[in-house]
C-alpha cells in the first residue's frame, strides 16, 4: 500500500544508525576487535535490544572490554536506498538533515559517502545524545522550522520516534536493523505518522507528493 507525506512537511531529518547505514561491518569488526564471535555478540546484543536495556551492556555482559575506536563509515555500508530517498527529499524543495548519536568524525565520512544534506551533525558535535529533549531542540533549531514541519526518521521508538514526537514533530519508524524489526512489534509503533519498510517507501511519496491528513501504517 503505498504510504503518503504527512501535510505540512517541510523538513526531513535523518537518523544515521540502521537508517541511511547499514552496521553490520562495524558490528562484525568490534566482534573481531573484541575476540568475540560475531554471533555471540550479535545474540547478546539483540536480546538487551529486546529487553529493553542499555545495548552498551554488551561487552561487560561478555566480560570484555569494549574495542577503542570504530570502524568508519563507507560507501559500501549505506542502504541501497538511503541516498536516492535523500535526493527526493531534496528535489521536493525539503530542508534535509541528518543528525544521530555518533561518533566525532562521523560527518566528514558521510560527506565523502556521497551525502550533502543541508545540515548534517553528530552527538559527539553537538555534546548531547537522543533521546535527550536538547537533542531534537537542536535538531529544530538547525532546520529553522517549526517542529511540527518537521519529520524526523528513525529505526527506534526510545531513541527515534518517541522523543522526536514528544518534541512536536512528525515522525517515520523504519522497519529495519535489530532496533526496528523488535521494536516494530510494540504497540507504540502505532504511534508513528508513517511507518515503512524501506526508504523507497518514503521516496515514492517524496516523489508522488500528496499530502495526507491521518496517521499511514504500513
Amino acid at each position: 500500500m503505498p504510504i503518503e507525506l504527512p501535510a505540512g512537511v517541510l523538513a526531513i531529518v535523518f537518523d544515521v544508525g540502521e537508517t541511511l547505514v547499514d552496521e553490520s561491518r562495524a558490528w562484525s569488526a568490534q566482534a573481531e576487535a573484541a575476540s568475540v564471535p560475531p554471533f555471540t555478540l550479535m545474540g547478546v546484543l539483540g536480546a538487551l535490544i529486546a529487553r529493553g536495556e542499555d545495548h552498551r551492556r554488551v561487552w561487560a555482559l561478555l566480560g570484555v572490554e569494549r574495542p577503542a575506536g570504530s570502524a568508519l563509515i563507507e560507501e559500501a555500508d549505506l542502504y541501497p536506498d538511503a541516498l536516492p530517498c535523500l535526493r527526493a527529499a531534496d528535489e521536493r524543495g525539503l530542508v534535509v538533515g541528518i543528525a544521530g548519536n555518533q561518533p566525532a568524525g562521523v560527518e566528514a565520512q558521510l560527506r565523502a559517502a556521497g551525502f550533502s544534506p543541508h545540515f548534517l551533525a553528530s552527538s559527539a558535535a553537538w555534546g548531547v545524545e537522543k533521546p535527550s529533549p536538547e537533542f531534537f531542540a537542536r535538531v529544530v533549531a538547525e532546520a529553522g522550522l517549526e517542529a511540527g514541519s518537521i519529520l524526523y526518521v528513525g529505526d527506534r521508538l526510545d531513541n527515534d520516534v518517541l522523543p522526536a514526537r514528544a518534541a512536536g514533530m512528525r515522525t517515520a519508524f523504519i522497519r529495519r536493523g535489530p532496533w526496528g524489526h523488535l521494536h516494530a512489534e510494540r504497540p507504540e509503533a502505532r504511534l508513528a505518522d508513517l511507518r515503512l519498510d524501506t526508504l523507497a517507501d518514503l521516496s515514492a511519496a517524496l516523489i508522488a507528493g500528496r499530502p495526507a491528513e491521518v496517521q499511514v501504517t504500513s
